[in-house]
């Protein structure tokens, strides 16, 4: 297949590129920037430097309709919302790793991303692409809007017991933890080596956009779901997420029968593994992988479960996840090009 990334000089571009250059159904990769037309990749990523056919085109929604068949929107929030209906009218089919056609709300997309939205008539088509949970929609998608790194991570460690109703769904709790990469490549004091270094600390509290997109995927399985608790904290390394997700239970019960909720939803997941009793995973156990690894434990005394589950950011949050989609769309086994163990130590 002929493949195009817009936004390959993105970290998220990077890995797309990682993954896709090795992808036995992949014949051709172009790569495409707004910023950067004409340079060869190697300029911005050094690492690069052997892979072939690599310089950087510009974006032609009207020439990449005749060459591509599908293309990775590997940009940030508000410029796909405006180029991806040109590549969708050239009969393209668009993979967005934006944030811009998740949300089916436009007001609600205004509200969080402060961005004009995206056409409601695509929005409305958008295929929300966490992979283990709509695969069957996935499957016949034009437009696929991949998850948020955040919300991947929770929703995967919420929604087995949410669609069951196992939830008091105005107690969840989601104490995340994410790696620099998550902000990008851009220069800010935010992500400085002498800001970020030894510092742990909390950001857009109450206020993060990826809120929104959590409380909407979990009202999906579960109609009675009420607004959640979500603290984002960014901490000095470069690739994870950790999500530490509280809730009580709705009814007695014991930690073997909330594990075996999981094991159930799970069991024909390649990319999710549920730990055993005592063992909680680690953001390194699944560093440069397309890995979920999820631990749990229901406390009797509180009536609360604790819910650790961890990604790769980059990955599983993005790039992986999009090309696990992107095997869906096409009829591929959902594996392909995926088998990358975690890189470790």
């Amino acid at each position: 297949m002929n493949i195009g990334i817009v936004g390959a000089t993105g970290y998220g571009g990077a890995d797309l590129i990682r993954i896709l250059q090795n992808h036995p159904e992949v014949d051709s990769l172009q790569l495409y920037s707004s910023s950067q037309p004409g340079e060869p990749i190697r300029d911005s990523f050094p690492h690069l430097q052997r892979l072939p056919e690599a310089g950087l085109q510009e974006i032609d929604p009207v020439s990449m309709g005749k060459s591509l068949e599908v293309v990775f929107m590997a940009t940030p929030a508000g410029i796909s919302s405006e180029l991806t209906p040109e590549l969708l009218a050239e009969g393209l089919r668009v993979i967005d790793l934006s944030g811009d056609f998740r949300i089916k709300d436009s007001k609600i997309y205004e509200t969080w991303y402060g961005k004009k939205p995206a056409p409601p008539e695509w929005v409305a088509k958008a295929v929300y692409g966490l992979t283990e949970w709509t695969k069957e929609e996935i499957r016949d998608a034009q437009l696929l809007a991949n998850p948020g790194c955040y919300p991947t991570a929770t929703l995967l460690g919420l929604l087995p017991l949410a669609q069951r109703s196992l939830l008091k769904q105005n107690s969840i709790i989601i104490d995340a933890k994410t790696g620099v990469s998550g902000a990008g490549r851009g220069f800010s004091t935010a992500t400085h080596f002498s800001e970020t270094n030894e510092n742990f600390k909390v950001y857009k509290v109450n206020r993060h956009q990826h809120t929104p997109e959590i409380e909407q995927e979990l009202s999906r399985w579960n109609q009675q779901v009420e607004p959640v608790t979500f603290s984002p904290h960014l901490v000095p390394m470069t690739r994870g997420i950790m999500a530490t997700i509280y809730a009580e239970v709705t009814e007695s019960t014991m930690e073997e029968e909330l594990r075996k909720t999981f094991q159930d939803s799970y069991r024909n997941a390649p990319f999710v593994t549920v730990r055993e009793a005592g063992n909680f995973p680690e953001t390194k156990q699944v560093y440069g992988s397309n890995q979920c690894d999820i631990g749990i434990s229901y406390d009797e005394r509180t009536g609360r479960i604790t819910i650790v589950s961890v990604i790769d950011n980059l990955m599983k949050g993005a790039a992986g996840q999009a090309v696990q989609n992107f095997n869906v769309m096409f009829g591929f086994d959902e594996t392909t090009g995926l088998g990358l163990l975690p890189v470790y130590p």
